[in-house]
C-alpha cells in the first residue's frame, strides 16, 4: 500500500515533495517488544524510521553484558551507520516498546540520498545529534549518580512515548543505567520519595517532570536542544527549561 504520510518527526522535516518520493520506497511494519532488529556486525538490510514505540542502542561486552548507549523513538532513524557509509552497525538495536515503524532497503535509501541533497543534509544533521546523545550517555554513566541517570532516562522515554506511563521493568532499567538491579530499586524509591514518579509493576508513572529535570541536571537537555535547533520539534511535552 502506498504511503502518503508519516508520524516520524525526522522525515516530517523534509520538503513535501522529497518526503513523498522517499515514502514511495518505504513500507510500514509493526515491531514488538524484545525484537532485535539489528545485530552487531551483521550486514544491514534495512534502515528504519520509527513512528512510535521505543528502541535501545546496546553495546555488548566481551563477557556478554549489554549496556544501553542511547534510546530512540519517533524522532529518529536507525541505523545512522547507513548514512555514514558503513554496511554494519557497532550496536545492537532492540525494541523496548513496540509500535509502527517505516523500513526501507539500505540500497533504496542510499539511492534516495544520492538524488536528494535535502535528505542527505537532514540525515547528516541527525547523525550528529545521535552521536551527541551517545556522548551524553557516556558522560552520565561516568559522572552522575544512578538517581540522576534514572531521571534522565525517564525524561528521554517520556519524550518519545504517548501519555505519562513508561512500561519498563527493573531488570530492563539495570541494562539501561549500567547499574545493578538493587541500585535501580533504591533509585526508584528515591524518585518516588521526591514525588517525581510512582512505580508500579513493570511501569513508571511520571508525576512531576520538573523534579526529573532538576535531578537529571546537565545529563539531559543539550542533545535535545540541538535536535530542535537543527531539525525541528519532536517533544509533545516541552521542558520548562533546558538543564
Amino acid at each position: 500500500m502506498k504511503l502518503s504520510t508519516t508520524r516520524n518527526r525526522l522525515l516530517q522535516a523534509l520538503p513535501q515533495g522529497e518526503l513523498e518520493r522517499l515514502l514511495a520506497d518505504c513500507e510500514r511494519v509493526d515491531v514488538h517488544k524484545g525484537e532485535v532488529l539489528i545485530s552487531i556486525g551483521e550486514p544491514l538490510e534495512f534502515a528504519y524510521f520509527p513512528e512510535g514505540g521505543l528502541s535501545s542502542d546496546l553495546v555488548v561486552t566481551g563477557e556478554g553484558r549489554r549496556i544501553e548507549v542511547g534510546c530512540f523513538g519517533f524522532e529518529s532513524m536507525i541505523s545512522v551507520a547507513t548514512v555514514l557509509g558503513s554496511d554494519r552497525s557497532p550496536h545492537e538495536v532492540q525494541v523496548e516498546v513496540g509500535g509502527p515503524w517505516l523500513r526501507i532497503r539500505v540500497e533504496a535509501l542510499r539511492h534516495a540520498i544520492e538524488r536528494s541533497p535535502a535528505l542527505h543534509a537532514l540525515l547528516l544533521r541527525y547523525a550528529y545529534v545521535a552521536m551527541m546523545t551517545l556522548g551524553q550517555t557516556a558522560m552520565a554513566n561516568a559522572a552522575f549518580s544512578v538517581e540522576e541517570r534514572l531521571a534522565r532516562w525517564i525524561l528521554m522515554a517520556h519524550d518519545r512515548l504517548e501519555g505519562d506511563e513508561v512500561p519498563l521493568t527493573h531488570d530492563f532499567l539495570s541494562i539501561m543505567l549500567a547499574a545493578q538491579r538493587a541500585g535501580v530499586t533504591l533509585a526508584m524509591q528515591a524518585l518516588e520519595g521526591l514525588g517525581a514518579i510512582r512505580a508500579k509493576r513493570a511501569r513508571i508513572i511520571i508525576r512531576d517532570r520538573g523534579i526529573l529535570y532538576d535531578l537529571a541536571g546537565k545529563s539531559y537537555g543539550p542533545a535535545e536542544a540541538e535536535y530542535e535547533r537543527l531539525i525541528g520539534p519532536f517533544r509533545d511535552k516541552p521542558p520548562p527549561h533546558y538543564a
